[in-house]
């Protein structure tokens, strides 16, 4: 599946109707950035059940300060509307792929648990 372009109009709307969406928060100008694209897109691929969304954080600096972004590349990791994951670094594909499997193998009745006892740890 490829990647969307995710903006202010459509990113609500992206992120509530998927249950797992990875979000690559990024700029033209950063060589990392760059690095990560292929990778980013390879594994949207192999994983066409989640939705792989880019930010242009020069193009949407709304959306980059509404998730604090401050260092690019940052990968965020939403499942069932929740932020389980948000870390800046390009990661290497074994890494991404090993973050996926952790996504999805997190429970999410135990995160909502948390988060309404104050405890959650949304790494």
């Amino acid at each position: 599946m490829p990647t969307a372009e995710l903006t202010r109009d459509n990113f609500d709307a992206t992120v509530t109707s998927a249950d797992i969406v990875l979000i690559d928060f990024w700029a033209a100008w950063c060589g990392p950035c760059r690095r990560f694209a292929p990778v980013f897109e390879q594994a949207a691929d192999r994983h066409p059940d989640i939705v792989f969304g880019k930010v242009d954080t020069e193009a949407q600096p709304e959306l980059a300060a509404s998730f604090q972004i401050s260092s690019i590349p940052t990968l965020v990791a939403v499942r069932d509307k929740t932020v389980l994951y948000a870390q800046p670094g390009a990661l290497p594909a074994p890494a991404l792929d090993d973050l996926i499997a952790k996504i999805r193998a997190v429970d999410m009745d135990d995160v909502r648990r948390q988060l309404a006892a104050g405890t959650g740890d949304r790494g």
